[in-house]
Parts: C-alpha cells; structure tokens; sequence
C-alpha cells in the first residue's frame, strides 16, 4: 500500500509535558518515542528510524495553539489499544472529547475515542473490525 502521510508536526509549548502526555498515548498505540533533540521529539514504529510523529516548538516561534477543525487520527489494532489510548490521554493531562465506543453512524465496525492534548490538538484512535 502507498504511504500517504510522511510525517506529522504536532506544535508544543513545553517538550517535557508533550512527552511526558505522548510518551504513554501513543504507546498505547504501539508507537515509542525514537528520538529526543533540539527540542522537538520523534515517534514511530518499532524499526522506524525517522519519526511518523513529531513534537516541536512552532517554526515561527510563536505559542502553539490547536488547529480549529485540525484533528488527527491514529490506528488501533484493536478496541483495547483505543481504550487504552483514552485512558493514557486521560491520566497524562489530556481530556475527553468523546469516550471510546462504537460509532454506528460512520458505519459497521467502528469503534472510535477523542481526546484533546495538553495543548488542545485533537487526536482520535480508531479501530474498524472486518464485516
């Protein structure tokens, strides 16, 4: 399959508090922190050696703030790893935006959770069962 995404910039204010939230998010998602220098911070699988997931202070150097209408979704393996991405988010500064569950009305299969980071990005784990 192609790769459409190379890799995500997720603004922080505070590099220490980004990872110490994405550090058990995402690996709730089987994602580990790979890298950490010059203050921004990469993510990825295991055997990535770049980063899917980047947190760094803004180009402009102006305060990270969250995207209106931005929100980023992450694959789940399974209904547990999305309810253990919320919980993770939960315990680790983030809030809820909606509660891991079936979402019936995006179609058969789907079980979703939103949660918002310390710096009020959106993010959704995902899973979709097979028909």
């Amino acid at each position: 399959m192609r790769k459409v995404v190379s890799y995500l910039t997720i603004g922080c204010n505070d590099l220490d508090q980004a990872v110490a939230f994405y550090d058990p998010v995402l690996a709730a998602l089987g994602l580990g922190r790979i890298w950490m220098q010059n203050g921004w911070a990469g993510y990825g699988p295991e055997g990535d050696d770049h980063g899917t997931i980047l947190l760094c202070p803004p180009y402009d150097e102006q305060p990270a703030r969250a995207g209106n209408g931005m929100m980023i979704g992450l694959h789940a393996e399974t209904q547990s790893e999305v309810d253990a991405f919320h919980a993770a988010a939960l315990a680790n500064g983030g809030s809820c935006e909606g509660p891991p569950g079936p979402r019936a009305s995006y179609g058969e299969g789907y079980y979703l959770a939103y949660v918002r980071d310390p710096t009020g990005n959106k993010l959704s784990a995902f899973f979709k069962a097979d028909p």
